[in-house]
């Protein structure tokens, strides 16, 4: 059975964080793993992040990445003070597990098929070196997180 998407490898697991750079430090302790670079999330000339619809140039956000396994990554994400799907989680249910993701291909029919299953968009974008994009859907009642769909171009 394919699900919903066409796939149920879950390919990263993400975290909303106060600060990265501490954040990065007790994962990297924790996992014996070096510390990673911080990432920015990029230029909205690039990302084009729309944030419940609308353009969200302000929402911007530092990230850190551990390689864990065979395609699984697990994510830090420190948002800025500007309205973003990062914020509002981190206002709402403070640091914690924010998405699993999924590497999909055709986001648009993804998407579609997400939203049938009860998921709402809430934010999208290009990755901010233009090499793939983004979907954050939300699926708190029935998964209890949200979902991010990443395709590479």
């Amino acid at each position: 059975m394919a699900g919903t998407i066409g796939t149920s490898i879950v390919t990263q697991v993400a975290f909303i964080v106060k600060d990265v750079v501490a954040s990065k430090k007790k994962f990297a302790e924790f996992l014996g793993l070096p510390v990673p670079e911080n990432v920015d999330c990029g230029e909205y000339a690039v990302t084009q992040t729309q944030f419940m619809g609308k353009p969200a140039p302000d929402a911007l956000c530092t990230m850190a990445f551990f390689d864990v396994g065979p395609g699984l990554q697990i994510e830090l994400i420190e948002p800025n003070e500007a309205p973003s799907v990062w914020r509002n989680f981190l206002v709402e249910h403070g640091e914690g597990i924010h998405h699993i993701a999924f590497n999909v291909k055709g986001m648009n029919d993804k998407i579609i098929a997400c939203e049938n299953f009860g998921m709402k968009l809430v934010q999208k974008g290009e990755y901010g070196d233009a090499s793939g994009c983004y979907a954050y859907l939300e699926a708190q009642d029935d998964l209890k997180c949200l979902v991010e769909l990443l395709e590479d171009y």
